[in-house]
């Protein structure tokens, strides 16, 4: 049974019963329920992120994102060995393999460039631990591709290796002119003044001078390209193509003793000095091309000279005198 509230009437004198509208009635009990909603939600959201409530599934994919985080952790310390072995190998393959075999050596910015797609990784962004799995996924991608091209650098120079050999044979190893008929080295590689103009300007050869007739020698095994006299200035002229990038060039002769398209060996006689073309007397200017660039002859000599007659050529061939031609 309610309890029935008064009030003292003082203008009266006594005590009147206090009345309820039913109105206020009514919004008292929506008020009740009100607040009875809001802390019920209140509590269930408590419930459900407090810990001691998990489930077990909850549970179970927790772990699970433990373990995940500690196998990419294993992963990218196993990433950082691979790294370093990496770069050992290209070290070792950059300074010693392909500087053996006269090869080019492959940039860092060949070997280390990344991937330009920026659209290649999207489907890994938006979850909690996308940047985990981002930076390892592409520590992963650029790893394949730089061993995928140390892969094929190697297989480069295995196929060098299979051609040691031929390699060797084909470089120009020897004078084109012995000693026996040389006279003197007149002229070497590097600036030199020009014998008609007398001005200084780059002589790209050397010039061996000795009697009109001597024997002129491939100084590599290869394949006679030209026998001609077309070339500007070089007068009856021989080119050798060795190979590997090699090739040599023979001019001023006073006759040829092969043909292009002639397959010659180290030592073969391919001609005979001259002084044809632009020439100031009997020599042979010689050349030594590599991937398409004059290299000195000089750099060459060690396949039937001593020591000391490298040193001796050496001085007179970097004198800075009057070239033949």
């Amino acid at each position: 049974m309610a309890k029935v509230k008064y009030y003292y009437d003082s203008e009266n004198l006594a005590y009147t019963k206090i009345k309820t509208r039913k109105r206020i009635k009514i919004g008292y009990a929506l008020l009740f329920l009100v607040a009875s909603a809001l802390f019920g939600f209140l509590v269930f959201v408590l419930l459900i992120n407090t810990p001691y409530f998990e489930t077990p599934k909850d549970r179970l994919q927790a772990r699970e994102i433990e373990n995940l985080k500690l196998q990419y952790s294993i992963l990218n310390k196993k990433l950082d060995e691979i790294d370093a072995a990496a770069d050992a190998l290209e070290e070792r393959d950059n300074n010693i393999y392909r500087v053996y075999f006269n090869k080019a050596e492959i940039p860092d910015s060949i070997r280390k460039a990344g991937f330009r797609n920026s659209e290649r990784y999207k489907v890994l962004e938006g979850y909690n631990n996308s940047q985990l799995v981002l930076n390892t996924t592409k520590r992963v991608d650029k790893l394949s591709k730089e061993l995928a091209i140390q892969s094929r650098s190697l297989d480069e120079i295995l196929k060098l290796a299979g051609a040691k050999e031929s390699l060797l044979l084909a470089i120009p190893a020897i004078q084109p002119v012995q000693n026996e008929n040389l006279k003197r080295v007149a002229s070497g590689f590097g600036y030199r003044i020009d014998p008609f103009t007398k001005v200084r300007k780059m002589h790209n050869g050397m010039d061996f001078t000795a009697n009109t007739g001597a024997p002129v020698y491939a100084t590599g095994d290869g394949v006679v390209a030209r026998a001609d006299n077309t070339a500007s200035g070089f007068g009856n002229h021989v080119v050798i193509r060795h190979g590997f990038g090699y090739e040599s060039l023979y001019a001023h002769l006073s006759k040829y003793n092969c043909r292009p398209g002639q397959h010659v060996k180290r030592g073969d006689v391919i001609g005979y000095v001259g002084s044809t073309g632009r020439s100031e007397g009997p020599h042979c200017h010689y050349e030594v091309h590599k991937d398409g660039k004059v290299v000195n002859p000089l750099n060459f000599y060690y396949g039937n000279i001593s020591a000391a007659e490298y040193v001796a050529i050496s001085q007179m061939a970097n004198q800075e005198n009057q070239s033949l031609d």
